[in-house]
């Protein structure tokens, strides 16, 4: 089974490119709008095209069915706290994260599979530092998924997304930011989620590393400031975590090289499932 995870910007180009690559199975969307008529995609789950919150965020996550070889339910429910009943899963920003549930004959087992985006957030602060953030973002959508976890060993989960943090450091060298990106992986481990990647070799490095970089980082870039510029391709913002049971089952990729890396500012992230 073959999953695409990636933000494609709000824009409808890539829902073109979904729905004309037979290779994909599933995509796990995010800052995604509603996709052009006419195409042969089926939007699963999420497709809020909304993200809670006090800014007008018109986009949300989702998981599209982009083949006939897999089924793909909307299950578990994803409902707003406030409202959500006991057989829901609570979802503290909804359009922050998609779920659902993934068969087909090359799984042993069902798969749930999660789209998760970590909103930018500034401080709610009487002075303005300038600061924004999406750490806090994070951790709401870890205690979201949390629910999806019933037994401590034998769960079968992959979460993919955007987090818009960095793995293994700090902007600028920033011993305090690397600090608080740290506890974002610390615990989706502790929850028997392993970060898979990707990570080099799975990848091309950045062309121009910046000087914040540690020098043994295995990152691979997966975000440009400029969609048109390999150059200014530097930071990883994007992972992808799965259960331990699934976890040597899979293959993580960035599909960031000079002539794969599509029409967002985002890569693709190419997650094969091999049991």
């Amino acid at each position: 089974m073959q999953l695409i995870s990636w933000n494609i910007a709000r824009q409808e180009e890539p829902w073109h490119l979904l729905a004309t690559d037979e290779r994909i199975d599933v995509a796990l969307l995010q800052e995604a709008t509603a996709p052009p008529a006419g195409l042969r995609l089926d939007v699963v789950a999420g497709g809020e095209w909304r993200l809670a919150g006090w800014q007008d965020r018109k986009f949300s996550t989702a998981v599209v069915r982009c083949s006939s070889r897999v089924e793909v339910a909307a299950e578990p429910t994803p409902e707003a706290l406030d409202a959500a009943s006991e057989s829901d899963l609570a979802v503290s920003r909804p359009g922050s994260l998609a779920v659902a549930t993934v068969t087909g004959e090359t799984l042993r087992e069902p798969v749930t599979v999660v789209s998760a985006y970590a909103a930018w957030e500034r401080p709610a602060a009487v002075e303005d530092t300038g600061w924004i953030y999406a750490d806090a973002s994070a951790h709401r959508i870890i205690s979201d998924i949390a629910a999806l976890i019933g037994r401590q060993e034998g769960h079968r989960i992959i979460v993919s997304g955007d987090w818009n943090i960095l793995h293994g450091y700090g902007e600028q060298g920033s011993r305090y930011w690397g600090r608080r990106y740290q506890t974002v992986f610390d615990r989706m481990e502790a929850l028997g989620l392993r970060f898979i990647g990707p990570q080099q070799p799975n990848g091309q490095p950045p062309e121009e590393p910046d000087h914040e970089l540690p020098a043994d980082s295995l990152d691979v870039p997966t975000y440009r400031t400029r969609r048109d510029d390999p150059s200014t391709g530097r930071r990883q913002l994007d992972f992808v975590f799965a259960s331990e049971s699934i976890a040597d089952s899979l293959t993580v990729r960035a599909l960031n090289g000079r002539d794969e890396w599509g029409p967002s500012d985002h890569c693709r992230i190419a997650i094969d499932l091999s049991e």
